[in-house]
C-alpha cells in the first residue's frame, strides 16, 4: 500500500493551505527539491537575541523566551537542512547553549517556571522537581549538537564532553527510560559515532556498549502489540528506526517495521495527513491552533520515514 502520487499531492496541498510557514518551507525543502535558505529564513523568526529559540516553535508550549526544548527543536531542523557551524544562526545557538547549561546539575533544564505563564500542554507545566521526569531529555542530544558544531578544544567542545560523561552514566545505569529520552540518546549516538577518535577516545564507554544499551532500552520500550497502536500515544517501531539506514533499524523485527508502515498508511485521513494522538485538556481556544501546527509537523516526520522506506510512488 504505497503512497500514491495523488495522495502525496493531497498532502502537499494541505501543507500549503494549513501548515505553519516553517513546516511549509521544510516540506518544500524535503520533498520538492528547494534549497535550505527558505527554511533558514523562517526559522530565524523563532531565534531570540540571546541565540536560543522560543516563540512557540515547539507548539505544545507558547513561551516566547528561549528554552532548551525550543532550542533542541530548532537544532533538529538545522541538522535536517545540513546547516554548518559557520552559519550565524548555528553560532548564536552554540553560544546560547554554552551560556545556559546548568554546570551544577550538568544539564540544560528542560522545563522553565515561565512556561506556566503561557498556554501549554500539561506535561510542560513547571513545578518543583519536575526535572526528574525529564532527566537528560533534551540534554543528551544538545550535548551532541555542541560536539557536532563546535571546534575541538573550544569552550563548547569541552562543555559537551563534560555533559556527555554525565549523560552516558545516566544511560548505562538506567533500567528503563521514556522513549523521548531514548530518541535523544539515539541522536547522540549517531553524532558521536560520526565524529571519530577525537570524540570517542574521550568516552568512558565504547560505542558498542552505548549501542547495546540503547538497543536494550528500545526493545523494552517499543510497543510490539499491534492491536494497541491505535489506542493512544505510544512508541512504535518507526519511533526508533526512522530509515533502513538507521543504525538501530536491525534491532527491531522487520515484520513490525512493515506493519508500522502499513499502519501509517491506513491511519491517514481523507486530507492526506494524520490526527495527533494527544490532547491538552486545557486552553480550549489555543489547543486547536497547536493541534493544527502538530499535524503539519507529524506529516513531515512520517513522510520522511515513508520516503526513506521507498513507500512513495
Amino acid at each position: 500500500m504505497m503512497i500514491s502520487k495523488e495522495t502525496f499531492k493531497k498532502t502537499s496541498d494541505w501543507m500549503k493551505r494549513n501548515a505553519r510557514p516553517l513546516e511549509a518551507a521544510r516540506w518544500d525543502y524535503l520533498f520538492n527539491g528547494n534549497n535550505k535558505e527558505g527554511v533558514m529564513r523562517v526559522l530565524q523568526a523563532y531565534q531570540n537575541d540571546d541565540g536560543g529559540f522560543g516563540q512557540g516553535i515547539e507548539p505544545d508550549f507558547w513561551l516566547p523566551s528561549s528554552s532548551s526544548i525550543a532550542s533542541w527543536f530548532a537544532g533538529q531542523i538545522l541538522l535536517e537542512v545540513e546547516a554548518s557551524k559557520d552559519d550565524e544562526m548555528v553560532a548564536a545557538l552554540i553560544d546560547y547553549l554554552v551560556d545556559t547549561c546548568n554546570r551544577e546539575l550538568g544539564l540544560w533544564v528542560t522545563v522553565l517556571p515561565e512556561n506556566n505563564d503561557y498556554p501549554h500542554a500539561p506535561w510542560w507545566h513547571w513545578e518543583e522537581n519536575v526535572q526528574e521526569n525529564w532527566m537528560y531529555n533534551p540534554t543528551a542530544e544538545l550535548a551532541g549538537l555542541l560536539l557536532y558544531w563546535s571546534e575541538e578544544q573550544s569552550e563548547a567542545f569541552l562543555l559537551a564532553n563534560e555533559v556527555l560523561g554525565q549523560a552516558l552514566r545516566r544511560l548505562m545505569e538506567a533500567e528503563q527510560m521514556d522513549f523521548h529520552e531514548i530518541n535523544n540518546y539515539q541522536q547522540l549516538y549517531k553524532i558521536i559515532s560520526s565524529k571519530g577518535a577525537s570524540t570517542t577516545d574521550r568516552l568512558s564507554y565504547t560505542l558498542d556498549q552505548i549501542f547495546t544499551k540503547i538497543s536494550a532500552l528500545i526493545d523494552d520500550s517499543v510497543e510490539k502489540d499491534i492491536s494497541l497502536w491505535a489506542t493512544g500515544y505510544r512508541p512504535l517501531p518507526l519511533t526508533f528506526a526512522v530509515s533502513p539506514e538507521d543504525p538501530f533499524y536491525h534491532t527491531i523485527d522487520v515484520d513490525l517495521i512493515e506493519a508500522n508502515l502499513l499502519f501509517y498508511r491506513k491511519q491517514m485521513n481523507d486530507e492526506g495527513i494524520w490526527n495527533i494522538a494527544w490532547d491538552w485538556r486545557q486552553f480550549p481556544e489555543e489547543f486547536p491552533v497547536a493541534r493544527r501546527y502538530w499535524e503539519g509537523i507529524q506529516a513531515i516526520n512520517r513522510y520522511k520515514i515513508i520516503k526513506s522506506f521507498h513507500w512513495l510512488e
